[in-house]
């Protein structure tokens, strides 16, 4: 037991650093790309931490096996260039007990990832549809914000505040410039006025009633132009387009997934079976690749086995494609690629299996 910790402890604190780089490196990229949207008017910003909380389980699912694999890759590896692994050969320490000890963290990560696989990425996936469906119900109105320009339409309208009252009812110093048509038959419309409040008429229509300003109308490069004084103006927004239900299959819950016949619903309930299943078959071919010699370095075999980690990670991804196209039964699904991997990991620890049951002294050694 003192062994079956340590080698437990190595592993997992491996698998926690490298998870916690991935995690790092991922969330950073969604977070930017939702921070771009923010800017651009489509999402409140105060909106940002709890879509990203909410997807930090989908996140997990597929970071945590990978961790696994290079936890084990990077942990043994460095029991081996420091010979550790070769005095535990020396005092009984088989090859095939080492198999067995590393299934024990991994099928502690193979249980937390079925539970996120199962429930929590699906919740999470579930919460940010409807966080997007209500950001999707804001005005032009609702999400603008002070001293900042924001295109809309396709950059068709912008619009600047130089001030926002802290209840977000009046804009000070507005600037609004829109443009209709395309090309020589362009109109641009520019609108600029002291001050500015959103009205909200009985039939669900707003109106942003500007106050105190002039409206210049006309064509680019063109001395035809219009210009207005006004004391109010409105300008309609658009109307947002609010729904209500969540159609994404990931977003599903796994009892849903079970009463459902499309072929989309099974490949995504396959997939989510498919990733607790790969966890402990990734371990399993992960520790003969973890077997390296002191003179050769931890790091001889990693590429190798990252590449092997991600051919078997894009075929499921290509088997799950097929069967949402009806080119692969859903009956077969993705249980053949597991077969496959299972059978180059039997490989990979043929000699390790085969041998007999006592120990094996200076079998790491030599390997």
């Amino acid at each position: 037991m003192i062994v079956f910790r340590y080698l437990s402890r190595e592993v997992l604190l491996t698998l926690t650093a490298v998870s916690g780089v991935l995690l790092l490196i991922i969330v950073s990229g969604r977070f930017i790309k939702y921070l771009a949207q923010a800017a651009a008017g489509q999402l409140d910003a105060a909106v940002l931490f709890s879509i990203m909380a909410y997807r930090m389980p989908g996140f997990l699912v597929l970071i945590l096996p990978l961790g696994l694999f290079l936890g084990i890759l990077l942990a043994y590896g460095r029991l081996y260039l420091d010979s550790e692994m070769t005095v535990l050969s020396a005092t009984g320490m088989s090859d095939r007990k080492l198999l067995a000890y590393t299934q024990g963290p991994a099928l502690l990560v193979a249980l937390l990832v079925a539970l996120l696989s199962f429930w929590g990425a699906p919740a999470g996936v579930l919460k940010t549809q409807q966080l997007l469906n209500q950001q999707d119900a804001l005005t032009e109105f609702d999400t603008l914000s002070a001293g900042r320009f924001q295109a809309l339409g396709s950059g068709q309208r912008v619009t600047y505040a130089g001030g926002l009252s802290d209840d977000r009812t009046e804009l000070q110093d507005v600037f609004i410039t829109e443009r209709r048509g395309q090309g020589e038959d362009a109109v641009l419309g520019v609108l600029v006025a002291e001050s500015g409040t959103q009205e909200l008429n009985p039939d669900g229509s707003r109106y942003l009633v500007l106050k105190n300003g002039f409206r210049y109308e006309g064509q680019p490069g063109a001395a035809n132009f219009r210009s207005i004084s006004y004391d109010t103006y409105g300008v309609l927004l658009p109307k947002p387009e609010v729904q209500t239900e969540v159609s994404d299959r990931e977003a599903m819950s796994t009892t849903q997934l079970l009463s459902e016949d499309g072929l989309d619903e099974r490949a995504e309930l396959q997939w989510r079976i498919a990733i607790p299943l790969l966890v402990p078959i990734v371990a399993f071919f992960a520790v003969p690749l973890a077997r390296v010699n002191p003179r050769q370095g931890r790091f001889l075999k990693l590429l190798p086995a990252i590449l092997l980690y991600m051919a078997y990670l894009a075929l499921l991804i290509s088997a799950r494609g097929w069967i949402e196209s009806g080119k692969l039964s859903p009956q077969i699904g993705l249980w053949w690629v597991h077969g496959l991997f299972l059978l180059i990991g039997l490989g990979f620890n043929w000699r390790a299996l085969t041998a007999p049951s006592r120990a094996q002294g200076g079998a790491h050694a030599a390997a």
